[in-house]
């Protein structure tokens, strides 16, 4: 097991780069090879009385962003209040095709079934309403580079959004891609502004975009890694 990549720790919070192929938290049929599990083991390490909680989560085959909190009640705070608190939620997606529009926005109304497979409804009375933004950093013959933002975050947003307007992510065989080059899904989460509850101090979490996403879109990525910097450090 590869050790984990923590971005940011301090009494309070532990925020973790979270790898492509892991969940977030168990499922019926995995129990251990988890995030929470490793979190977990890391703090009870320090002291075993240490306590870890969940925030939020990924999708397994995404890669990112994740905060745990180290109390029940800094949790309740910030998942009862998520919009809230959690600003800038940016990820980066590559996806199949050539965007045209630079930039747009995509609303879906999402249901989840009993098996718990989500999938897009035209009926708003129905599904939960789901705002995805998105702007094109690099294009090359097959693929678009996107800036992804969201303001609602249900399960598998991103991914259905963009399946839905003929672009979906490259590896997201479950909503209609057919290339893989990366052997992946290729979303990762990479800007995540935190305003705390109760002290209401600002903290970014920055995640590196992958590297292997680099060699084939290194201006891309050069430069929306600068407005970063730029507008958050």
């Amino acid at each position: 097991m590869k050790k984990m990549d923590i971005i940011y720790e301090d009494k309070e919070l532990l925020v973790i780069n979270k790898p492509t192929k892991l969940l977030t938290i168990a499922t019926e049929k995995e129990k251990i090879k988890t995030l929470y599990h490793e979190a977990r083991t890391y703090i009870k390490k320090q002291n075993p009385k240490n306590k870890i909680f969940v925030v939020h989560r990924l999708d397994k085959d995404t890669s990112g962003i994740v905060i745990f909190a180290k109390n029940e009640a800094l949790k309740l705070l910030l998942q009862n209040n998520w919009k809230e608190y959690a600003k800038n939620r940016e990820y980066i997606a590559i996806v199949e095709g050539n965007v045209k529009k630079k930039c747009g926005t995509i609303v879906n109304y999402l249901k989840e079934t009993k098996t718990l497979q989500v999938y897009d409804t035209k009926n708003p009375k129905v599904g939960k309403k789901c705002v995805t933004m998105y702007e094109i950093l690099a294009t090359n013959s097959l693929y678009t580079l996107l800036k992804i933002k969201i303001e609602t975050g249900r399960k598998n947003q991103i991914r259905i959004a963009l399946s839905s307007i003929g672009h979906p992510i490259v590896g997201d065989k479950k909503y209609n891609s057919k290339k893989n080059p990366y052997g992946r899904l290729a979303l990762h989460s990479s800007h995540l502004l935190l305003i705390h509850p109760k002290t209401k101090k600002e903290y970014c979490f920055i995640s590196q975009i992958p590297k292997e996403w680099k060699k084939d879109w290194k201006v891309g990525i050069e430069n929306y890694e600068k407005d970063n910097h730029v507008r958050f450090r």
